[in-house]
C-alpha cells in the first residue's frame, strides 16, 4: 500500500498524509483523525528507514521503564503511546530494573540515532548517572523527576500526597498511622516519606512506624504489613505507596482477623481501576496516569523540534479518593 492510495482513501494530497507521519503541526485534528483512519483502514507501513534518511528521524521515542509488570507503569506507558502514535511515533519500551548497565546499554540507542529522544520512568535515585549517560539528547522524566537535575519532568507532588493520606487518617482518629513504603533508593519514595513524617509532626503525633517493600508486589505489602502487626504496638491505620501493596497488605490483616477499617484502616496509592472493587473498597491517592505519559511525550517532542525549548518541571494534581477501607 502506497502513500498516494492512503491519500486517495482519507480525500486528502500526498502531503497532508505525510505531515501527518511526521508529526508535523497546522493539520486540523479532523483531517489528523480521518489520515490516521486511512492508515489503519489500508494497513500502511511507512518506510522507516527511507524517512529516517531523509529527516535525520527515526520517529521512534526510547521510554525506560524500572519494572514493567508494575500496573501503574503500564497505565503511564498506554498514555505515552498513545500520544506518540497521535504524533506518528513509535516507542521502544524497555525494562531497566533499575540497573545502571542495562540503562547505559539502552541509551546507546540514542547515539546510533535509533531513538531521537527519551522518557525516563526509571524511579531508582541515579538520575545523576542517567543525566550523563543521556547527554544533550532530548529527555523528559516521567513520574519521577528531579528538578535539580536537568532535563524537563512531569511528575505529582508527593510530599503533598503523603501529607493528604496522614491527614485523612488522623482525621478519621487514628493515632497509630504507619506508612508502607518503596525502596528508599527511590525517589518517590524517600518524597513520601517526607511527607509522611512531616504531617505527624504537624498533627503531633508521636507514634510512627515505617516498613519497606523492595517489591511492589502483594507479597510484599503482606510481608511489610505482617512485621507492623507483630510488633510490639500495632498501628491502628497503615497508608501504602502503592495500590498493589495495599493489596497484600489487607490480606495481612484479615488473616490477624482484624477488620477494616474497624480495627485498622488501610489508604493505598496510585489509584488502579480495581482498587474500587476490593473487599472492602480501597481508599486511594489516584494519580493522573494517563495524562503522566501524554504530556511526556508532548515536551519530549517540543524538545525534539526545538533542542533550545526551556525545560520545564510540572506537577500535575493528585486526588484523594475516599472509600470504605478508611
Amino acid at each position: 500500500m502506497s502513500i498516494e492510495k492512503v491519500a486517495r482513501f482519507a480525500g486528502v494530497s500526498t502531503a497532508t498524509v505525510s505531515r501527518v507521519l511526521n508529526g508535523y503541526k497546522g493539520v486540523r485534528p479532523a483531517t489528523r483523525e480521518r489520515v490516521l483512519a486511512a492508515i489503519a483502514a489500508c494497513q500502511y507501513q511507512p518506510n522507516l528507514l527511507a524517512r529516517q534518511l531523509r529527516t535525520s528521524q527515526s520517529h521512534m521515542l526510547l521510554v525506560l521503564v524500572s519494572n514493567i509488570i508494575n500496573p501503574f507503569c503500564s497505565r503511564v506507558v498506554r498514555g505515552i503511546e498513545a500520544e506518540a502514535e497521535a504524533h506518528g511515533y513509535h516507542i521502544l519500551l524497555c525494562n531497566s530494573d533499575s540497573q545502571t548497565q542495562r540503562e547505559s546499554a539502552y541509551l546507546t540507542l540514542l547515539s546510533g540515532k535509533v531513538v531521537d529522544g527519551v522518557i525516563t520512568m526509571d524511579a531508582a535515585s541515579n538520575l545523576p548517572e542517567l543525566r550523563q549517560m543521556i547527554g544533550d539528547s532530548p529527555w523528559v522524566q516521567c513520574a519521577e523527576g528531579d528538578p535539580d537535575v536537568a532535563g524537563s519532568s512531569v511528575t505529582i507532588d508527593n510530599q503533598q500526597a503523603a501529607r493528604a493520606a496522614v491527614q485523612h487518617l488522623a482525621q478519621r482518629g487514628r493515632r497509630r498511622i504507619a506508612m508502607i513504603n518503596g525502596d528508599p533508593r527511590y525517589l518517590y519514595a524517600q518524597q513520601r516519606e517526607l511527607g509522611y513524617r512531616s504531617a505527624l509532626a504537624e498533627l503531633g503525633l508521636s507514634w510512627s512506624g515505617v516498613e519497606y517493600a523492595n517489591e511492589v508486589e502483594c507479597e510484599a505489602g503482606f510481608a511489610a504489613m505482617k512485621r507492623l502487626l507483630e510488633a510490639k504496638e500495632p498501628p491502628d491505620a497503615v497508608f501504602t505507596v502503592s495500590d498493589v501493596l495495599a493489596v497484600g497488605a489487607m490480606h495481612c490483616a484479615r488473616q490477624h482477623q482484624l477488620a477494616i477499617p474497624e480495627d485498622i484502616a488501610v489508604l493505598g496509592f496510585d489509584g488502579l481501576p480495581w482498587s474500587a472493587m476490593l473487599s472492602p473498597p480501597l481508599s486511594t491517592l489516584e494519580q493522573p496516569m494517563h495524562q503522566l505519559g501524554t504530556r511526556s511525550v508532548q515536551l519530549l517532542l517540543q524538545r525534539i523540534q526545538d533542542p533550545l525549548t526551556p525545560q520545564v518541571h510540572e506537577r500535575l494534581p493528585c486526588e484523594l479518593v475516599v472509600r470504605a477501607s478508611s
